[in-house]
């Protein structure tokens, strides 16, 4: 592998920029040169040179400024400094502003050779890594949003197949379920893209002000009302507009709603003055619009205009093959945000986390992993870090292993819509032993979903 790594030795002093080439040339490395900080960024941009070795203190560029100029280049660069200077005070600087380690004038080829070795192979683990956590998220990751079930990767498609057009999106389920990562993820697919994003949640303000709050209002027109303010549906001009539990609101604002949505112009509050606007309107809700309208709660033309199409997010327990991608996820995010090396749950926690019916979704997954990276006394995340009503919830083995296969099998027969080939694929076993299982435990595929 070494002799396929490129090196270069940067160094205004021609012995010592010589002496290191021919020496790392000579124990199977390629290496390039520069006598100057000039010369090597620009060897860098044309050879995207992974590995550098540069001296501190070089005319007109320095080792440490060299090193960040390259990194705006090529961000991965790892680089050794060569200091004649060998005092603490220099090492600490070299280190903390983002250099691998530092080597002393005069210096042993030997202990270079044996640095950059070390070097190396810590530069093409780093590199692996990077590349298996693309694959990984390649493999998981749709807009930001980690699943890898065969229910959230029809949303996916569903997604790209409505985001480049203009209709009206219902995204319906539970709350925790990530309604909201879905409206994102169609706004960023969408050509709209480059325009505003507005968050309104209906739930979150009274009648009396939610209708200001969306329309925006006149001058005077109610106490409070000092200046002239605009609404969300201006503010979204031209992008879209999310509208966050759309059961919540009252019957006056539904009327105007629909007249948005079907003449695409609004009035703000005490107004008189028609405005024209170009919003795309995504909404979500958990509850049954559909039950709503039949008990007149929520107007039936708006339901239709709301409901062109519908995206049905599946609750968490419904789609179990996300849960540990998910848990990964949030484990890397909050450790990072918290600075803490905690890098892995107990078995007793992945099997709880598998089996627990998570009431709050996505949500209280998410929130259960933040405090256990916080509380965590080690590396790894225990029951005991869970909260108490979450831990005195964990599943008793009393069950038997035939029993939890078939309740496996049934789970994701259920979640494939009955595609034998898809089943068998998500639970790593052939299609003929899967047959065998179906007639052992005397499960009926067309009877799946009816």
């Amino acid at each position: 592998m070494k002799k396929k790594t490129k090196l270069l030795v940067v160094d205004d002093e021609d012995i010592v920029r010589e002496s290191l080439r021919d020496w790392l040339r000579s124990v199977g490395y390629k290496v390039l040169t520069a006598n100057c900080g000039e010369d090597a960024l620009r060897i860098i941009r044309q050879k995207k040179v992974k590995i550098m070795i540069a001296d501190l203190i070089m005319p007109g560029m320095n080792g440490i400024e060299l090193m960040k100029q390259a990194r705006t280049i090529v961000p991965t660069i790892s680089t050794v400094i060569i200091t004649a200077h060998g005092t603490i005070q220099t090492a600490i600087t070299a280190i903390r502003e983002g250099a691998y380690d530092y080597i002393e004038k005069p210096f042993c080829p030997e202990k270079v050779e044996l640095l950059i070795r070390n070097l190396v192979e810590h530069h093409n683990l780093v590199e692996e890594n990077i590349t298996l956590r693309r694959k990984i998220e390649d493999r998981y990751s749709f807009e930001g949003i980690i699943a890898k079930s065969p229910k959230m990767i029809k949303i996916f498609e569903l997604i790209k197949t409505v985001a480049p057009t203009s209709a009206t999106v219902l995204i319906t389920g539970e709350s925790g379920t990530g309604k909201e990562v879905i409206a994102r993820a169609i706004h960023h697919q969408s050509q709209r893209h480059n325009k505003p994003f507005i968050v309104t949640s209906c739930a979150a303000l009274p009648e009396t002000l939610l209708e200001s709050e969306l329309f925006g209002y006149e001058k005077g027109s109610f106490t409070g009302a000092v200046e002239r303010r605009k609404g969300k549906f201006e503010a979204a001009d031209k992008g879209t507009l999310f509208l966050d539990e759309i059961g919540e609101i009252d019957a006056n604002t539904q009327v105007h709603l629909l007249r948005a949505l079907e003449e695409k112009k609004i009035t703000r509050v005490g107004g008189n003055e028609e405005i024209v606007v170009d919003v795309r309107i995504i909404a979500a809700t958990n509850t049954n619009l559909r039950a709503m309208t039949e008990d007149g709660r929520f107007r039936e033309d708006l339901y239709y205009r709301l409901n062109v199409v519908t995206i049905d997010m599946p609750p968490l327990r419904n789609r179990r093959e996300d849960i540990l991608p998910l848990a990964e996820h949030f484990l890397k995010k909050y450790a990072e945000e918290n600075n803490r090396r905690v890098k892995s749950f107990s078995a007793e926690v992945v099997e709880f986390m598998l089996n627990y019916h998570w009431r709050g979704n996505v949500r209280e997954l998410e929130n259960m992993i933040e405090r256990g990276v916080i509380l965590s006394k080690d590396e790894g995340i225990t029951m005991a870090e869970l909260p108490q009503e979450l831990a005195r919830q964990a599943p008793v083995k009393e069950r038997t292993l035939e029993s939890l296969e078939k309740d496996q099998i049934l789970k994701v027969l259920e979640e494939t819509d009955g595609n034998i080939a898809q089943t068998a694929k998500i639970l790593g076993i052939h299609r003929m032993t899967l047959y065998n299982k179906l007639k052992k435990y005397s499960i009926d595929v067309n009877k799946i979903g009816a």
